[in-house]
């Protein structure tokens, strides 16, 4: 508002300043080359200003005419070299290391002071394996305001790579001092976790959902985990410090199995069985898990394995659909010797196309050996469960486990297990499950005789044939001969290979009842 009346004050005083001059008598002569032009002061003072303007942007161009050509070729040599810094960047992005070397020259060259310079250098760098060329660009970046955070990151990243963890957190710290990101929380996170620091592991929880890194679901998930870990520690000193955390992390995430199997068992200890009863329900209907069904079907130790039996179906009706009720009843069945339920329960999961896991094949096996004393099905059964695919277990990069844990044992990475079933490789035609036990051959009658011919000696009884020892039969398939490798089709590599995952007991071993040890896939 006051600028624009300053605007018209000025626009009124030049109005006034013309209408004074115009008014004034008076007149102005020139004679120039020979002609005399007469006119008025005020024409006169115009042409005379104009004059002075032309020749003074005359002049003006004359003496800057050698800063304008050094900007334009200071322009030209900007444009080439934001022309290779992007031909650079893209060439690095690609993988392409004698372009993305060729474009950091000319970069270098005419961008040397471009930020963008020295992340094309550090990109060079690592493409070509030069750990050291790569630190010193990041280095630098972290010397400058604008690539700080940058350079920072890529300063973890190396540290990561040489396996110095210490510095990588010092940098992680520094970096979440300067802003809160979502690389440094993550860090910063898995350093706390891996040392088992539970207090400031759950105080960098707090940061990163206060700086809104992560969102609600994901910090009470986090907050539940770190809880059951300091509940696992306090399990054998502090009881009621384990139950009260617990109580906690059922609440955050009802979904962690490990929090409300462990709150269980406490409870069951203390003989609060209604309240362990209603726990393991609440939690089976969400996720079904052996380790649940374990708890309750044997939360009574006095119980007869009738009233076994009884609890088990009544857990299943929770989760009628997962095969882990029907594993978990045909179980209870055969402690109970139900075998017509334990078939009932089972026959679905072994039906002609299915494919049953190792569980449910040891499972039929027992049930046939223990009903009908067929040990050959028996053997079948156990056979075929060496060749079955894996039981779901705990998972968490690429290490397996039955026994869950707070953090990964590989990376440290906070609650990285989960519950699936192993990947494998499938060759061949899914194999029929083996035929069920029909009994002993029917006898059939023999036909009438028109005469009865005489009775003949009974021949001798020939000797009982010597039995040759059975031959071990090794798990591996024999060595294909060199014509069939020949035949055979090349097999793609266009991926890594699958992992199959071993078993934890020939299948003829029974093991034992505690947990096997922990095995690396690689």
């Amino acid at each position: 508002m006051i600028r624009i009346l300053v605007f018209l004050l000025l626009i009124g005083l030049v109005t006034l300043g013309l209408g004074f001059l115009v008014e004034q008598p008076g007149s102005m002569s020139v004679t120039w080359f020979g002609q005399q032009i007469d006119t008025s002061p005020l024409v006169g003072l115009g042409v005379v200003a104009v004059a002075a303007v032309v020749v003074w942007s005359i002049l003006r161009f004359v003496f800057n005419l050698p800063s304008l050509v050094a900007l334009t070729a200071r322009a030209r040599k900007r444009a080439r070299g934001h022309d290779a810094l992007t031909r650079g960047i893209i060439a690095a992005g690609v993988g392409d290391l004698h372009k993305a070397r060729k474009a950091n020259q000319e970069a270098k060259k005419l961008a040397p002071n471009e930020p963008l310079t020295l992340l094309l250098d550090a990109q060079t760098a690592q493409l070509s394996g030069d750990r050291d060329a790569a630190e010193r660009a990041f280095r630098a970046m972290a010397e400058r305001q604008e690539t700080r955070l940058l350079g920072l990151r890529g300063l973890h990243s190396e540290s990561l790579r040489k396996g110095d963890h210490d510095h990588a957190h010092q940098i992680a710290l520094q970096a979440q001092s300067i802003a809160p990101l979502a690389w440094s929380g993550q860090a910063l996170l898995d350093r706390y976790s891996s040392q088992h620091d539970w207090e400031a592991a759950r105080l960098c929880v707090a940061q990163n959902l206060k700086a809104r890194l992560i969102d609600k679901d994901t910090a009470n998930r986090q907050r539940a985990v770190i809880d059951t870990a300091l509940a696992m520690e306090a399990e054998a000193t502090d009881p009621d410090r384990a139950i009260s955390l617990l109580r906690a992390a059922v609440k955050k995430a009802p979904d962690l199995v490990p929090a409300s199997a462990l709150l269980a068992r406490l409870y069951t200890q203390r003989g609060k069985l209604r309240a362990a009863s209603k726990l393991i329900e609440a939690a089976y209907a969400k996720t079904p898990h052996p380790d649940l069904a374990e708890i309750y079907v044997g939360m009574r130790p006095g119980d007869s394995a009738e009233d076994r039996l009884i609890r088990a179906k009544a857990l299943a009706r929770l989760a009628p659909k997962d095969p882990e009720s029907a594993i978990v009843v045909a179980t209870a069945a055969l402690g109970a010797g139900d075998f017509l339920t334990a078939r009932e329960v089972m026959t679905p999961l072994v039906a002609m196309g299915e494919r049953p896991t190792a569980r449910m094949c040891v499972i039929m096996a027992e049930l046939e050996e223990r009903e009908h004393n067929a040990q050959g099905l028996a053997r079948e059964w156990l056979a075929r469960a060496s060749r079955a695919p894996r039981d779901p277990v705990w998972i968490a990069d690429g290490h397996w486990s039955k026994q869950w844990a707070p953090v990964s044992p590989v990376t440290g990475k906070l609650d990285a297990y989960r519950w699936m079933q192993p990947k494998e490789e499938l060759a061949g035609a899914l194999e029929a499950p083996p035929p069920a036990y029909q009994g002993p051959p029917a006898i059939e009658a023999e036909p009438a005789r028109a005469e009865l011919a005489p009775p003949q000696p009974a021949p001798p009884p020939e000797p009982p044939p010597v039995l040759a020892p059975p031959e071990a039969k090794s798990e591996e398939p024999p060595a294909p001969d060199a014509s069939e490798l020949a035949k055979a089709p090349p097999r793609p590599s266009n991926g890594p290979e699958p992992v199959i995952f071993p078993l934890a007991t020939p299948p003829d071993d029974p093991g034992t009842k505690e947990d096997q040890t922990e095995t690396r896939l690689y």
